[in-house]
């Protein structure tokens, strides 16, 4: 296993390899949100409906927060080639008008949101969303827009561990919540061929760009931030949904 360095801890050393940088960005997934308790308990299907639909009306915060996110990167690179891949993001999450006429992965989330008994609009309002939840996606757009561009990118490397986590989904929510109307299920099914793209290029751009020790080591720093901003998430739908503690201040209590 390749341990990801403390911060600060090795500036006057030679650079990894791209070999070497690659292998410990993947070693990173040991931090990711899978293994959250709430995560694990969700994938056992040991989560009360209540439970479940919280996950997904507080996962539409981030959703639509996405493509802001992209724009803020787009808009601060200066690099038209780059800004030519990273744009199919907003695309992939807004949809596309068009020939192609994609509905995009919004749309998808709420149709997710409709499958496990939500009602559109109160997705959409955002009644059910967690101020911790609304705090850490707002930490992650905020960090888009005013980190060098480089970094934003880097920060996208989560999705070097989404796949798993969808095509898990796909396999085991089925028999785990047959209340779920499988409809639902097309964002897993999107985001797997859309994810792998979007690792191939965001890996591509990491490598060859941070090849310096200390640029390396600050990936690093980077992506344990957005790991943290994950995890954060999820410490606030533990302590609503499972510990059954929400905050006061929460519009409306998801429906059981």
């Amino acid at each position: 296993m390749t341990t990801p360095p403390k911060p600060g801890a090795s500036a006057e050393l030679a650079p990894r390899t791209r070999a070497e940088f690659e292998a410990a960005l993947r070693d990173m997934d040991r931090f990711y949100h899978i293994h959250h308790p709430f995560h694990i308990a969700m994938n056992e299907g040991g989560l009360e409906p209540a439970a479940v639909r919280g996950w997904v009306a507080n996962r539409f915060y981030y959703q639509i927060q996405i493509p802001r996110k992209d724009a803020a990167i787009l808009s601060n690179c200066p690099d038209r080639a780059v800004r030519r891949q990273w744009i199919q993001r907003i695309l992939d999450h807004d949809g596309a008008a068009g020939e192609c006429d994609d509905a995009g992965g919004i749309e998808a989330w709420l149709r997710l949101g409709e499958a496990v008994g939500l009602a559109r609009e109160e997705v959409v309002d955002l009644r059910h969303v967690l101020p911790g939840v609304r705090f850490a996606v707002d930490a992650y757009v905020q960090f888009a827009r005013t980190a060098p561009w480089p970094e934003a990118i880097a920060s996208s490397l989560t999705e070097l561990f989404a796949p798993t986590i969808h095509k898990k989904r796909l396999e085991n929510w089925p028999a785990l919540y047959p209340w779920i109307d499988a409809e639902g299920y097309a964002y897993f099914r999107r985001r797997l061929s859309e994810a792998r793209r979007d690792v191939e290029h965001g890996l591509d751009f990491t490598l060859g760009h941070f090849t310096t020790r200390s640029q390396q080591d600050r990936v690093f720093e980077v992506l344990r931030l957005k790991l943290e901003i994950l995890w954060a998430m999820l410490d606030a739908m533990w302590v609503a949904y499972v510990d059954r503690r929400p905050p006061p201040t929460l519009a409306a209590p998801v429906p059981a």
